[in-house]
């Protein structure tokens, strides 16, 4: 089983590298774009079962998200 893994910074959290791509993009002729959020995409390949949804949670919460400053999402995809 494949888990695809979404992290992205909680909202009213700094994030320097979504502002920095949000003032540069009307330099390259994309106008009016706002909020932009840069985070991460985290693919794992685990034995599928009905423990799967929240052994990922658990990985979430204690390594690969930081859960104070970030939120994270995830689906399950059968092989």
């Amino acid at each position: 089983m494949k888990a695809k893994v979404y992290i992205t910074p909680k909202a009213g959290i700094l994030d320097p590298q979504g502002v920095t791509i949000e003032r540069s993009l009307p330099a390259l002729g994309f106008e009016g774009v706002h909020n932009v959020r840069v985070g991460k995409y985290i693919e794992l390949e685990l034995p599928a079962g009905d423990g799967a949804a929240e052994a990922v949670d658990q990985m979430c919460q204690k390594l690969l998200a930081n859960p104070i400053i970030e939120d994270f999402e995830f689906e399950l995809v059968p092989e």
